[in-house]
């Protein structure tokens, strides 16, 4: 039996896997196509994009395998779904879509709230002034960020860009048109992945990338083309938000809110309110993170019980449900039912 050989699972296709080998035999494929073992199925082992995994069994002529086992994630997104992530370059044009500060933090907090270390890129950075870049650079300073700025047709930004890719895994993400599968093809330029220009009508860019997978550096690393999306869920909960600000983190650290669990929204004397720019899109998501939460507690109260009924003025109020049959009435076809089923006993006893 062939020892099992480690690989990672570079695209999902139904309930097919596609590995690259990290050290293919010699003169054999480094790809292969590969299914799961059974056992990982009954055990409701998932495999995804990224994750590291030990095929057995290759077949070389037919290049197959089959994945037996998948090593421990040292991390796990859902949008895309994807294992193993360094890091996320959230990808935005600074034109042609206009750059938007209310999509951006949206976007922002979206991939603060994974955890993993976030990078912002903005493109198209040829079709705006040195002095527009520079009012951008200062602005998104104060939020905490230090963007790279790319362009095609400037070829000397792209080396700092380089750096920051090579030896690791990174997902680019950003909204439909804004230029992700480009700046791939720029990395990798044998890939030719399908591109869009914005919709002239709507002023958004169209989606081009269907699902997502995995793309090899020559320089080393690895790169996930994701799906675009431009107005992403909010995924964090109204106690959870504050902290995926970098703003807000550097005022708890320079000066700690006296309030225990503030929401920094209309409590007095709280040390985060104030004057910085982004502190009404905070508002905005917190009262979003809120009507999200209640939701969410409402349908809990229904699941375990309670049901949802109108009252005057358009609120809605609970009543619990009834569980028990003994607390029901029976409907009239069933006391029809039993009434002829007791004469036709009486019958039958006479």
């Amino acid at each position: 039996m062939t020892a099992a050989l480690a690989g990672t699972v570079v695209a999902v296709q139904a309930n097919f896997y596609r590995v690259q080998l990290h050290h293919p035999p010699a003169n054999q494929p480094a790809m292969l196509l590969c299914t799961r073992r059974t056992r990982l199925l009954k055990t409701g082992q998932r495999v995804m994009v990224g994750d590291r995994v030990w095929v057995e069994e290759p077949d070389w002529q037919g290049q197959r395998g089959a994945i037996a086992s998948v090593e421990p994630r040292s991390s796990e997104l859902d949008r895309p779904a994807i294992a193993n992530v360094d890091q996320i370059l959230l990808v935005f044009a600074v034109a042609e879509p206009e750059l938007e500060p209310l999509q951006l933090t949206r976007f922002l907090v979206t991939a603060e709230s994974t955890g993993i270390p976030v990078q912002l890129c903005l493109s198209k950075c040829d079709l705006v002034t040195a002095g527009a870049i520079a009012a951008w650079q200062e602005r998104l300073a104060q939020w905490g960020y230090q963007p790279l700025w790319l362009s095609q047709n400037q070829p000397e930004r792209w080396p700092l860009l380089l750096k920051q890719l090579i030896g690791r895994m990174t997902v680019v993400a950003g909204p439909s048109g804004v230029g992700k599968s480009s700046l791939i093809n720029r990395l990798i330029p044998d890939l030719e992945l399908r591109t869009a220009k914005v919709s002239g009508k709507l002023g958004r860019g169209r989606h081009t990338t269907r699902h997502v997978e995995l793309f090899e550096l020559p320089q080393g690393g690895l790169l996930a083309d994701s799906p675009g999306f431009n107005q992403p869920e909010l995924i964090c909960s109204d106690r959870e938000l504050a902290q995926y600000f970098p703003e807000i983190r550097q005022r708890l650290a320079a000066d700690r809110c006296q309030f225990h669990d503030c929401r920094h929204l209309e409590e007095p004397g709280c040390s985060i309110r104030g004057d910085w720019e982004r502190y009404s899109h905070y508002q905005d998501l917190l009262e979003e993170a809120i009507a999200q939460t209640q939701q969410q507690n409402r349908s809990t109260q229904e699941d375990v019980g309670f049901k949802r009924k109108s009252a005057d003025g358009g609120k809605l109020r609970y009543e619990p449900k009834l569980q028990s049959r003994r607390y029901r009435r029976d409907s009239r076809r069933s006391q029809h039912q039993s009434v002829a089923e007791a004469l036709h006993n009486a019958e039958l006893e006479d």
